[in-house]
Protein backbone atom coordinates (compact mmCIF):
# COMPACT_ATOMS: atom_id res chain seq x y z
CA UNK A 1 0.00 0.00 0.00
CA UNK A 2 1.45 3.53 -1.13
CA UNK A 3 1.26 6.50 1.16
CA UNK A 4 2.04 9.80 0.80
CA UNK A 5 5.25 11.62 2.81
CA UNK A 6 2.94 14.13 4.94
CA UNK A 7 5.40 13.76 7.61
CA UNK A 8 7.97 15.73 5.82
CA UNK A 9 6.24 18.65 5.87
CA UNK A 10 4.91 18.49 9.30
CA UNK A 11 5.60 20.17 12.40
CA UNK A 12 5.54 17.97 15.57
CA UNK A 13 4.80 19.39 19.23
CA UNK A 14 5.93 17.40 21.91
CA UNK A 15 4.35 16.83 25.06
CA UNK A 16 5.52 15.70 28.07
CA UNK A 17 2.07 14.67 29.89
CA UNK A 18 2.98 15.19 33.58
CA UNK A 19 3.90 18.65 33.28
CA UNK A 20 1.69 20.54 30.18
CA UNK A 21 -1.60 21.32 31.47
CA UNK A 22 -3.04 20.46 35.08
CA UNK A 23 -6.79 20.12 34.71
CA UNK A 24 -8.33 19.35 37.95
CA UNK A 25 -5.79 20.94 40.85
CA UNK A 26 -4.02 17.62 41.33
CA UNK A 27 -0.48 19.29 40.64
CA UNK A 28 -0.39 16.65 37.76
CA UNK A 29 -0.72 16.88 33.90
CA UNK A 30 -3.60 14.95 32.79
CA UNK A 31 -5.57 14.09 28.92
CA UNK A 32 -8.30 16.47 29.74
CA UNK A 33 -5.54 19.16 30.05
CA UNK A 34 -3.88 18.44 26.79
CA UNK A 35 -7.26 18.07 25.09
CA UNK A 36 -7.81 21.90 26.31
CA UNK A 37 -4.82 22.96 24.99
CA UNK A 38 -5.11 21.42 21.61
CA UNK A 39 -6.63 24.84 20.09
CA UNK A 40 -3.18 26.71 21.35
CA UNK A 41 -0.82 23.68 19.62
CA UNK A 42 -2.85 24.41 16.54
CA UNK A 43 -2.40 28.07 16.52
CA UNK A 44 1.63 27.51 16.87
CA UNK A 45 1.31 26.11 13.42
CA UNK A 46 1.84 22.32 14.65
CA UNK A 47 0.89 19.63 12.67
CA UNK A 48 1.70 16.58 15.06
CA UNK A 49 1.44 16.36 18.87
CA UNK A 50 4.20 13.44 20.09
CA UNK A 51 3.24 12.57 23.97
CA UNK A 52 5.45 11.33 26.23
CA UNK A 53 4.39 7.79 27.48
CA UNK A 54 1.08 7.94 29.01
CA UNK A 55 0.66 3.95 30.02
CA UNK A 56 -0.21 2.35 32.86
CA UNK A 57 3.28 2.66 34.87
CA UNK A 58 4.94 2.28 38.36
CA UNK A 59 6.49 5.85 37.51
CA UNK A 60 10.05 4.90 38.89
CA UNK A 61 11.40 6.34 35.10
CA UNK A 62 8.56 8.76 34.55
CA UNK A 63 6.54 6.32 32.62
CA UNK A 64 9.04 4.68 30.54
CA UNK A 65 8.67 1.65 32.97
CA UNK A 66 5.23 0.65 31.38
CA UNK A 67 3.24 -2.23 33.35
CA UNK A 68 0.29 -2.62 31.04
CA UNK A 69 0.65 -1.26 27.14
CA UNK A 70 -3.24 -1.10 26.71
CA UNK A 71 -4.36 0.85 29.43
CA UNK A 72 -3.77 5.07 30.42
CA UNK A 73 -1.98 6.09 33.81
CA UNK A 74 -4.62 6.82 36.41
CA UNK A 75 -3.19 10.19 37.07
CA UNK A 76 -3.40 11.19 33.21
CA UNK A 77 -7.43 10.11 33.19
CA UNK A 78 -9.10 7.22 31.41
CA UNK A 79 -9.09 5.43 28.20
CA UNK A 80 -12.12 7.30 27.23
CA UNK A 81 -10.18 10.64 28.08
CA UNK A 82 -7.62 9.31 25.33
CA UNK A 83 -10.46 8.95 22.38
CA UNK A 84 -11.42 12.43 23.42
CA UNK A 85 -8.57 14.14 22.58
CA UNK A 86 -7.59 11.58 20.27
CA UNK A 87 -11.02 13.36 18.10
CA UNK A 88 -10.86 16.58 19.06
CA UNK A 89 -7.00 16.53 17.51
CA UNK A 90 -7.85 15.06 14.61
CA UNK A 91 -11.33 17.86 14.32
CA UNK A 92 -8.30 20.27 14.67
CA UNK A 93 -5.95 18.88 11.66
CA UNK A 94 -4.00 18.15 14.07
CA UNK A 95 -2.25 14.52 14.66
CA UNK A 96 -1.20 12.20 17.85
CA UNK A 97 1.87 10.48 17.70
CA UNK A 98 2.27 7.84 20.69
CA UNK A 99 5.81 7.16 22.27
CA UNK A 100 6.82 3.24 22.04
CA UNK A 101 9.17 1.82 24.79
CA UNK A 102 9.59 -1.82 23.77
CA UNK A 103 13.52 -1.90 24.82
CA UNK A 104 11.96 -3.02 28.23
CA UNK A 105 9.11 -2.97 30.71
CA UNK A 106 8.34 -2.11 34.18
CA UNK A 107 9.18 -5.34 36.54
CA UNK A 108 5.79 -5.20 37.31
CA UNK A 109 4.08 -5.85 34.08
CA UNK A 110 2.57 -9.29 33.77
CA UNK A 111 5.13 -10.89 31.38
CA UNK A 112 8.04 -9.87 33.94
CA UNK A 113 6.14 -11.11 37.14
CA UNK A 114 5.50 -14.55 35.56
CA UNK A 115 9.03 -14.70 34.07
CA UNK A 116 10.92 -14.16 37.22
CA UNK A 117 8.85 -17.07 38.85
CA UNK A 118 10.86 -20.18 37.59
CA UNK A 119 13.43 -21.19 34.73
CA UNK A 120 10.52 -23.16 32.81
CA UNK A 121 8.02 -20.60 32.95
CA UNK A 122 6.46 -19.97 29.48
CA UNK A 123 7.15 -16.19 29.88
CA UNK A 124 11.14 -17.17 31.18
CA UNK A 125 12.20 -16.17 27.30
CA UNK A 126 10.59 -13.02 27.08
CA UNK A 127 13.52 -11.47 29.06
CA UNK A 128 17.48 -12.16 29.14
CA UNK A 129 18.26 -13.81 31.84
CA UNK A 130 21.91 -15.58 33.30
CA UNK A 131 23.51 -17.38 35.24
CA UNK A 132 26.69 -15.92 37.30
CA UNK A 133 30.18 -15.72 36.05
CA UNK A 134 32.72 -16.89 38.87
CA UNK A 135 30.23 -15.53 41.44
CA UNK A 136 29.65 -12.25 39.46
CA UNK A 137 27.68 -11.00 37.29
CA UNK A 138 27.12 -11.77 33.40
CA UNK A 139 29.57 -9.11 32.20
CA UNK A 140 30.75 -6.08 32.89
CA UNK A 141 28.04 -4.13 31.31
CA UNK A 142 27.24 -0.73 33.34
CA UNK A 143 23.24 0.49 33.27
CA UNK A 144 22.99 4.03 31.62
CA UNK A 145 21.33 5.56 34.95
CA UNK A 146 24.92 4.04 36.89
CA UNK A 147 25.84 0.53 38.35
CA UNK A 148 25.46 -2.99 37.15
CA UNK A 149 22.98 -3.93 33.97
CA UNK A 150 22.46 -7.05 35.60
CA UNK A 151 20.38 -7.24 38.59
CA UNK A 152 20.27 -10.82 40.53
CA UNK A 153 16.86 -11.80 41.19
CA UNK A 154 16.67 -14.66 44.50
CA UNK A 155 14.00 -16.46 43.00
CA UNK A 156 15.49 -18.52 40.64
CA UNK A 157 19.14 -17.72 41.51
CA UNK A 158 19.81 -15.71 38.08
CA UNK A 159 20.72 -12.23 37.11
CA UNK A 160 18.22 -10.44 34.33
CA UNK A 161 19.81 -7.66 32.08
CA UNK A 162 18.50 -3.93 32.46
CA UNK A 163 20.03 -1.50 30.30
CA UNK A 164 18.37 1.15 32.11
CA UNK A 165 16.84 0.72 35.91
CA UNK A 166 16.51 -2.31 37.57
CA UNK A 167 13.18 -1.70 37.58
CA UNK A 168 13.21 -1.73 33.93
CA UNK A 169 14.53 -5.12 32.30
CA UNK A 170 15.01 -5.52 28.99
CA UNK A 171 12.77 -7.84 26.53
CA UNK A 172 14.51 -10.57 24.28
CA UNK A 173 13.92 -9.43 21.15
CA UNK A 174 15.12 -12.76 20.23
CA UNK A 175 12.29 -14.81 21.06
CA UNK A 176 9.56 -14.66 18.15
CA UNK A 177 6.91 -14.31 20.79
CA UNK A 178 7.82 -11.58 21.84
CA UNK A 179 7.96 -10.04 18.41
CA UNK A 180 4.48 -10.57 18.13
CA UNK A 181 3.45 -9.19 21.63
CA UNK A 182 4.90 -5.89 20.61
CA UNK A 183 3.14 -6.08 16.93
CA UNK A 184 0.12 -6.73 18.89
CA UNK A 185 0.14 -3.30 20.95
CA UNK A 186 0.83 -1.51 18.15
CA UNK A 187 -1.92 -2.19 16.29
CA UNK A 188 -4.01 -1.47 19.47
CA UNK A 189 -3.03 2.08 19.40
CA UNK A 190 -2.95 2.07 15.42
CA UNK A 191 -6.59 0.91 15.25
CA UNK A 192 -7.62 3.50 17.74
CA UNK A 193 -6.45 5.97 14.71
CA UNK A 194 -2.95 7.58 16.01
CA UNK A 195 -0.76 8.54 13.60
CA UNK A 196 2.67 7.10 14.59
CA UNK A 197 5.02 6.43 16.79
CA UNK A 198 8.16 7.51 18.63
CA UNK A 199 9.78 4.73 18.86
CA UNK A 200 12.06 4.58 22.46
CA UNK A 201 15.61 3.18 22.30
CA UNK A 202 14.75 1.28 19.50
CA UNK A 203 18.41 0.36 18.13
CA UNK A 204 19.13 -1.09 21.10
CA UNK A 205 17.13 -3.72 21.01
CA UNK A 206 19.18 -6.68 19.29
CA UNK A 207 22.12 -7.88 22.03
CA UNK A 208 25.08 -9.43 20.57
CA UNK A 209 25.68 -12.78 20.49
CA UNK A 210 27.03 -14.56 23.74
CA UNK A 211 26.54 -10.71 25.40
CA UNK A 212 30.47 -10.57 25.70
CA UNK A 213 32.35 -7.88 28.32
CA UNK A 214 32.41 -4.22 26.57
CA UNK A 215 35.45 -1.58 26.90
CA UNK A 216 35.58 0.38 30.37
CA UNK A 217 37.06 3.87 30.28
CA UNK A 218 40.11 4.29 31.88
CA UNK A 219 39.23 4.67 35.46
CA UNK A 220 35.89 3.00 35.05
CA UNK A 221 33.98 0.75 37.02
CA UNK A 222 31.61 -0.84 34.31
CA UNK A 223 31.95 -1.23 30.58
CA UNK A 224 30.32 0.60 27.78
CA UNK A 225 27.17 -1.16 26.76
CA UNK A 226 27.60 1.17 23.12
CA UNK A 227 28.40 -2.16 21.82
CA UNK A 228 24.03 -2.98 22.01
CA UNK A 229 23.62 -0.07 19.45
CA UNK A 230 22.68 -0.93 16.17
CA UNK A 231 22.77 -4.73 17.11
CA UNK A 232 23.44 -7.38 14.22
CA UNK A 233 19.58 -8.48 14.19
CA UNK A 234 18.05 -4.97 14.42
CA UNK A 235 17.68 -4.45 10.20
CA UNK A 236 15.50 -7.90 10.74
CA UNK A 237 13.68 -6.74 13.10
CA UNK A 238 12.71 -3.18 11.54
CA UNK A 239 12.07 -5.21 8.83
CA UNK A 240 9.73 -7.25 10.28
CA UNK A 241 7.67 -4.68 12.48
CA UNK A 242 7.40 -2.93 9.20
CA UNK A 243 6.16 -5.97 7.25
CA UNK A 244 4.05 -6.98 9.81
CA UNK A 245 2.67 -3.55 10.92
CA UNK A 246 3.90 -0.34 9.86
CA UNK A 247 3.27 -1.20 6.03
CA UNK A 248 -0.68 -1.44 6.61
CA UNK A 249 -1.14 2.00 8.19
CA UNK A 250 -0.40 5.75 6.85
CA UNK A 251 1.78 6.94 10.32
CA UNK A 252 5.09 8.55 10.97
CA UNK A 253 7.76 6.71 12.62
CA UNK A 254 10.77 8.18 14.23
CA UNK A 255 13.59 6.10 15.99
CA UNK A 256 15.55 6.82 18.75
CA UNK A 257 18.97 5.86 18.01
CA UNK A 258 21.71 6.97 20.13
CA UNK A 259 25.10 6.20 18.86
CA UNK A 260 23.66 6.23 15.16
CA UNK A 261 26.18 7.13 12.49
CA UNK A 262 24.80 9.21 8.69
CA UNK A 263 25.04 5.61 7.47
CA UNK A 264 22.94 3.70 10.09
CA UNK A 265 20.32 6.25 9.75
CA UNK A 266 19.97 5.66 5.92
CA UNK A 267 20.43 2.00 6.46
CA UNK A 268 17.33 1.72 8.79
CA UNK A 269 15.38 5.08 7.76
CA UNK A 270 16.60 5.58 3.95
CA UNK A 271 14.39 6.89 1.75
CA UNK A 272 14.20 3.92 -0.40
CA UNK A 273 14.19 1.51 3.06
CA UNK A 274 10.70 0.33 4.01
CA UNK A 275 11.78 0.58 7.66
CA UNK A 276 11.54 3.56 9.26
CA UNK A 277 10.62 7.59 8.34
CA UNK A 278 13.95 9.05 10.34
CA UNK A 279 15.83 8.74 13.41
CA UNK A 280 16.71 10.64 16.48
CA UNK A 281 20.58 10.85 16.47
CA UNK A 282 22.42 12.97 19.37
CA UNK A 283 25.69 14.47 17.51
CA UNK A 284 24.70 17.70 18.50
CA UNK A 285 23.64 16.92 22.05
CA UNK A 286 26.80 15.11 22.54
CA UNK A 287 29.81 18.37 21.47
CA UNK A 288 31.64 19.80 24.05
CA UNK A 289 31.79 16.32 26.39
CA UNK A 290 33.40 16.77 29.93
CA UNK A 291 37.64 16.11 29.85
CA UNK A 292 36.99 13.87 32.58
CA UNK A 293 35.55 10.88 30.52
CA UNK A 294 34.52 9.10 32.76
CA UNK A 295 31.80 12.12 33.69
CA UNK A 296 30.44 11.78 30.01
CA UNK A 297 28.01 14.46 29.46
CA UNK A 298 28.35 16.21 32.78
CA UNK A 299 29.75 19.53 32.74
CA UNK A 300 29.30 22.87 31.95
CA UNK A 301 31.30 23.63 29.00
CA UNK A 302 29.77 26.14 26.58
CA UNK A 303 28.93 24.69 23.24
CA UNK A 304 31.42 25.11 20.60
CA UNK A 305 29.40 26.92 17.48
CA UNK A 306 32.13 25.68 15.14
CA UNK A 307 31.27 22.03 16.41
CA UNK A 308 27.66 22.60 16.33
CA UNK A 309 27.74 23.70 12.87
CA UNK A 310 30.00 21.17 11.57
CA UNK A 311 27.77 18.58 13.10
CA UNK A 312 24.73 19.78 11.57
CA UNK A 313 26.17 19.94 8.28
CA UNK A 314 27.51 16.64 8.57
CA UNK A 315 24.30 15.47 8.43
CA UNK A 316 22.36 17.54 6.67
CA UNK A 317 24.62 16.60 3.50
CA UNK A 318 24.55 12.98 4.56
CA UNK A 319 21.04 12.39 4.11
CA UNK A 320 20.52 15.08 1.18
CA UNK A 321 18.47 12.42 -1.20
CA UNK A 322 18.89 9.57 0.83
CA UNK A 323 17.02 9.63 4.21
CA UNK A 324 15.10 12.44 6.25
CA UNK A 325 16.25 14.24 8.89
CA UNK A 326 14.42 15.01 12.54
CA UNK A 327 15.34 18.82 13.83
CA UNK A 328 15.39 19.68 17.52
CA UNK A 329 17.27 21.80 19.97
CA UNK A 330 15.90 19.91 23.39
CA UNK A 331 13.36 17.31 24.57
CA UNK A 332 12.47 15.66 27.78
CA UNK A 333 15.91 14.02 27.78
CA UNK A 334 17.98 17.31 27.54
CA UNK A 335 18.23 20.54 28.63
CA UNK A 336 16.40 23.53 27.65
CA UNK A 337 17.54 24.84 24.38
CA UNK A 338 17.94 28.44 24.99
CA UNK A 339 20.01 27.79 28.51
CA UNK A 340 22.37 25.07 26.68
CA UNK A 341 23.21 26.85 23.10
CA UNK A 342 22.73 30.05 23.89
CA UNK A 343 21.68 31.96 26.89
CA UNK A 344 19.43 32.34 29.37
CA UNK A 345 20.57 36.06 30.00
CA UNK A 346 17.08 38.13 30.36
CA UNK A 347 18.92 40.62 28.07
CA UNK A 348 19.61 38.18 25.20
CA UNK A 349 16.84 35.06 26.18
CA UNK A 350 14.45 36.42 23.41
CA UNK A 351 16.41 37.28 21.01
CA UNK A 352 18.51 33.56 21.12
CA UNK A 353 14.92 31.73 21.44
CA UNK A 354 14.13 33.37 18.18
CA UNK A 355 17.44 32.87 16.58
CA UNK A 356 17.53 28.88 17.34
CA UNK A 357 13.94 28.63 16.28
CA UNK A 358 14.86 30.06 13.06
CA UNK A 359 17.76 27.71 12.92
CA UNK A 360 15.76 25.11 13.48
CA UNK A 361 13.21 25.31 11.04
CA UNK A 362 15.50 26.12 7.78
CA UNK A 363 17.09 22.92 8.05
CA UNK A 364 15.99 20.24 5.92
CA UNK A 365 13.82 17.63 8.22
CA UNK A 366 10.63 17.10 10.43
CA UNK A 367 11.49 20.02 13.25
CA UNK A 368 10.66 18.85 16.79
CA UNK A 369 9.14 21.39 19.33
CA UNK A 370 9.15 20.84 22.99
CA UNK A 371 6.84 21.97 25.13
CA UNK A 372 7.49 26.14 26.59
CA UNK A 373 10.28 25.91 24.07
CA UNK A 374 8.13 27.82 21.79
CA UNK A 375 8.24 31.03 24.74
CA UNK A 376 12.06 30.62 25.34
CA UNK A 377 11.83 28.59 28.37
CA UNK A 378 15.59 27.77 30.20
CA UNK A 379 16.39 25.64 32.36
CA UNK A 380 15.87 25.73 36.26
CA UNK A 381 18.60 26.69 39.00
CA UNK A 382 17.52 24.06 41.56
CA UNK A 383 20.35 24.85 44.40
CA UNK A 384 19.61 21.09 46.26
CA UNK A 385 19.63 17.75 45.41
CA UNK A 386 16.21 16.90 47.54
CA UNK A 387 14.84 19.33 44.48
CA UNK A 388 15.65 17.15 41.62
CA UNK A 389 13.52 13.68 40.58
CA UNK A 390 15.25 12.67 37.66
CA UNK A 391 16.73 9.15 38.06
CA UNK A 392 19.74 9.59 35.69
CA UNK A 393 20.70 12.54 37.36
CA UNK A 394 20.41 11.33 41.07
CA UNK A 395 21.88 8.06 39.97
CA UNK A 396 24.81 10.61 38.68
CA UNK A 397 25.29 12.12 41.73
CA UNK A 398 25.36 9.64 43.79
CA UNK A 399 27.95 7.54 41.39
CA UNK A 400 30.44 10.54 41.08
CA UNK A 401 30.00 12.55 43.95
CA UNK A 402 29.35 9.76 46.97
CA UNK A 403 31.23 6.72 45.69
CA UNK A 404 33.36 7.57 43.42
CA UNK A 405 34.44 10.99 44.50
CA UNK A 406 35.04 12.09 41.11
CA UNK A 407 33.15 16.19 41.88
CA UNK A 408 32.13 17.73 45.23
CA UNK A 409 28.90 18.50 45.19
CA UNK A 410 28.98 22.17 44.06
CA UNK A 411 30.35 20.92 41.30
CA UNK A 412 27.63 18.13 40.29
CA UNK A 413 24.96 20.52 41.10
CA UNK A 414 26.02 22.79 38.30
CA UNK A 415 26.43 20.53 35.96
CA UNK A 416 22.62 19.69 36.74
CA UNK A 417 21.89 23.40 36.22
CA UNK A 418 23.84 23.79 33.28
CA UNK A 419 23.91 20.70 31.12
CA UNK A 420 21.50 17.52 30.56
CA UNK A 421 18.68 18.26 32.90
CA UNK A 422 15.36 17.74 32.06
CA UNK A 423 13.35 20.49 33.70
CA UNK A 424 10.02 18.49 33.36
CA UNK A 425 11.28 15.82 35.25
CA UNK A 426 12.38 18.84 38.08
CA UNK A 427 10.86 18.76 41.53
CA UNK A 428 10.12 19.76 45.06
CA UNK A 429 8.25 17.44 47.35
CA UNK A 430 5.25 16.55 45.50
CA UNK A 431 4.54 19.83 43.21
CA UNK A 432 5.12 19.12 39.71
CA UNK A 433 6.40 22.16 37.84
CA UNK A 434 3.62 23.16 35.61
CA UNK A 435 3.74 25.40 32.04
CA UNK A 436 1.20 27.62 31.61
CA UNK A 437 1.74 28.48 27.92
CA UNK A 438 -0.09 31.31 27.11
CA UNK A 439 1.46 33.54 29.89
CA UNK A 440 4.65 31.69 29.96
CA UNK A 441 4.30 31.23 33.90
CA UNK A 442 5.32 28.22 35.63
CA UNK A 443 2.92 27.88 39.02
Amino acid sequence: MAYSDWWKKAVVYQVYPKSFQDSNNDGIGDLPGITSRLPYIKKLGADVVWLNPIYKSPDKDNGYDISDYCAIQPNYGTMSDFDEMLEKAHALGLKIMMDLVVNHTSDQHKWFQESRKSKDNPYRNYYIWRDSVDGHEPNNWGSRFAGSAWEFDETTGQYYLHLYTKEQPDLNWDNPKVRQEVWNLMRFWLDKGIDGFRMDVINLISKPEGLPDGNKKTGAKYGGTGLVANGHRLNEFLEEMNDKVLSKYDVMTVGEMPGSTPKEAIKYAGLKENKLNMVFQFNHMNISPNSDKRLGHWNDEPIDLVDLKKVLSKWEIALDGKGWNSLYWSNHDQSRAVSRFATDNPKYRVLAAKMLGTTLHMLQGTPYVYEGEEIGMTNAHFTELSQYEDIQSLNAYKEFVEVEKIVDKETMLKYFIEHGIMLELQCNGTKIIIVDLQTGRLG
